[in-house]
């Protein structure tokens, strides 16, 4: 009996400490800071904000005030928020194992979200059934939010990439078939549609008005529970991660499941997409990031209106520009994309630009990371021209692009070092050759010289047998004559930058005498 009771019960101290505790958090849950919420007037058809006080400061000074309540926010946008399960038909051929189900988990995973249930195990088809029907399977989960009252939905892209069939789950426990209209992998943005009316709906936020260290909340389905509310702070606005789109970057804690489903900031707006983690146990750690709800709906009308994303290219292969790099060619400081190879026939070629060009301006936004160039480019209206403003020799230059549409086949060049004419040995440990005549038609080069063997600063420096140098310090080389000549004009002591193309990309490298 007393050690039923030592069990089943807390010590009546620990009790009462713990009532005081929670009629204490109560409190301050309640209080919340009007700072926190701007006044309607502040915004343009912004919705009435959740309500709130401003409590009176605790003699306690542990007890913080202006902690923000959820509770009207999850009443409001809750039932918009939507489940979203996926399945796969099988045929009577096909039994998915465990290495398609690992190759599954292994995908969601590195995506962090939309994993198969555990335990969801994967059975052969009946054999009863017709050739093409298949049998219907599980195959993941994930979560979305709906955006007209006529039944269009917001998700990820890899939340139904792969899938059958989608079945998009209300919280009044409707079900409905939801329609595919359109899939966008390089945002990771899908449209979704379920025949369905006077559905509750989001309000859509403006980004711009965001702030870093902003309170937000996520709900979704992790795990497969339904409406999970996570909240948490802005950490960053625009986090690049070198994909197509600047990322926010929050501590809300998402899950497996939580992909696709709204970010919403405290007068109940969506602001963001659910997207990815970073992880490095592929669980929760403290850094989520959400696809700026203005980018998703910019892609979301163009799915919504043409079933795809039209972009712009201009048909040149980038890349960074280092500290040493920009020093030792004069650029001042690392900026720009750097063209590192120029597919034949493309806008980028028209225009005039060439390899070892640095673009500093895309229709006069400045590229300050190469990164910069695809999102502008991509941005632009197939068939518009725009100002390109590149770093060549020395010099700025402006040159006009028409730019083109997006298009998945990339021409490759291909090189040929074979059979090359013998030269000196050279001065920084290279020696060189001319380039055949055969060898510059098929790298589509003017000039340059073949390195054929490396020793001492140049290979310290990465530079390879069978490279073409394209430049010394700005100056051009088309023989090893002209090679040799550049470098008889430079101080022998200080560090001297080439242009060098391996395969079919061009990259700066610099040589520092004495390495």
């Amino acid at each position: 009996m007393t050690s039923s009771h030592q069990s089943g019960a807390k010590p009546i101290s620990v009790v009462r400490r713990t009532l005081v505790v929670g009629a204490v958090v109560s409190a301050v849950g309640l209080a919340l800071s009007s700072s926190l919420f701007p006044h309607p007037s502040q915004a343009q058809q912004a919705p009435q904000p959740v309500a709130a006080i401003q409590a009176q400061a605790p003699a306690n000074p542990l007890i913080v005030k202006g902690l923000p309540d959820f509770t009207e926010l999850v009443e409001r946008v809750g039932p918009s928020v939507v489940s979203i399960r996926t399945t796969q038909r099988v045929t009577n051929e096909e039994e998915v194992g465990g290495d398609e189900a690992d190759a599954q988990m292994r995908e969601f995973f590195r995506r962090f979200f939309g994993t198969p249930m555990p335990g969801q195990q994967q059975r052969k088809k009946n054999p009863n059934k017709g050739p093409n029907q298949g049998e219907e399977r599980a195959r993941g989960l994930g979560s979305g939010f709906i955006v007209s009252t006529d039944g269009y939905v917001l998700t990820n892209a890899h939340v139904v990439e792969g899938a059958d069939e989608v079945y998009v789950n209300l919280t009044d426990k409707r079900e409905f078939k939801a329609k595919i209209i359109g899939v966008d992998k390089r945002t990771d943005v899908a449209v979704l549609k379920i025949e369905a009316s006077k559905l509750p709906s989001v309000a859509i936020g403006d980004v711009s008005r965001l702030k870093v260290g902003e309170w937000v909340m996520a709900i979704g389905t992790p795990f497969g529970l339904d409406n999970t509310v996570t909240a948490g702070i802005v950490s960053a606005k625009a986090r690049d991660t070198g994909e197509e789109i600047r990322f926010i970057q929050t501590d809300v804690a998402v899950n497996p499941g939580n992909s696709g489903g709204p970010l919403i900031n405290m007068r109940g707006e969506v602001v963001g997409i659910n997207s990815q983690i970073l992880s490095r146990s592929g669980g929760f750690m403290g850094i989520s990031l959400s696809i700026p709800i203005d980018d998703a709906i910019k892609v979301s009308d163009q799915l919504r209106a043409g079933g795809k994303v039209v972009r712009g290219r201009i048909g040149v292969g980038i890349g960074p520009v280092s500290k040493d790099v920009a020093e030792s060619i004069g650029l001042g400081k690392p900026m720009g994309a750097l063209v590192q190879s120029i597919e034949p026939g493309t806008p980028a070629e028209k225009a005039g630009l060439e390899v070892g060009d640095i673009i500093t301006k895309f229709a006069d936004k400045t590229i300050d990371k190469a990164q910069d160039l695809p999102r502008l480019v991509g941005a632009t209206k197939p068939g518009s021209k725009a100002v390109i403003q590149v770093f060549r020799r020395g010099t700025l230059q402006n040159l006009t692009v028409t730019v083109a549409e997006l298009d998945t086949t990339q021409a490759k060049l291909e090189s040929n070092t074979k059979d090359s004419a013998k030269g000196g040995l050279v001065s920084l440990g290279m020696s060189v050759a001319d380039l055949t005549p055969e060898q510059r038609r098929e790298l589509a080069l003017k000039g340059g010289v073949l390195v054929e063997a490396v020793t001492g600063p140049a290979a310290h420096a990465g530079v390879q047998a069978g490279d073409v140098i394209l430049a010394v310090a700005n100056t051009q080389v088309g023989s090893v004559k002209g090679f040799e000549s550049a470098l008889a004009k430079l101080d022998k002591t200080r560090p001297v930058s080439l242009l060098v193309r391996r395969g079919d990309r061009a990259q700066y490298v610099v040589i520092r005498p004495g390495n």
